[in-house]
């Protein structure tokens, strides 16, 4: 009677290579930089202190807004529903930025709008538990 099963062969074993640089020394600088390889990350000195909260007059302020209640969420300082409530709020101020660049009748609206957006960010930062450590 012949067998269809073949012999098993023996397989080669496999080197599992570690992601990991083992015998370079460790140090302050990052191995390998060199100048002309572009921007990398650089420390920002800000001593701990956090920036003073500045007026929602720009888009960019705007933007820092919703940051900031991302950066909160996510040390769950503030709960997903504030964080998606300041997003909402962020998104129809952007709205409205447009809006003004098309027709400037409308920046009364934008003002009343980003004056709602300040006080809901007074409320959280007044809300939100203090930093540990600083």
């Amino acid at each position: 009677m012949l067998s269809t099963l073949r012999p098993s062969l023996p397989q080669p074993r496999r080197r599992l290579v570690s992601t990991r640089q083992h015998k370079q020394p460790l140090s302050s600088e990052p191995s390998g930089t060199s100048r002309g390889a572009g921007p990398g990350l650089r420390v920002i000195r800000g001593e701990g202190q956090r920036r003073p909260d500045e007026p929602l007059t720009s888009r960019n302020a705007v933007a820092r807004v919703l940051m900031e209640a991302g950066a909160d969420m996510l040390l769950r300082r503030i709960s997903p529903e504030r964080a998606a409530e300041i997003e909402r709020q962020v998104d129809r101020a952007l709205d409205l930025f447009d809006r003004v660049d098309a027709n400037p009748l409308v920046m009364p609206v934008l003002r009343r709008h980003l004056d709602t957006l300040d006080s809901l960010m007074r409320e959280t930062r007044e809300r939100r538990p203090a930093r540990r450590g600083g």
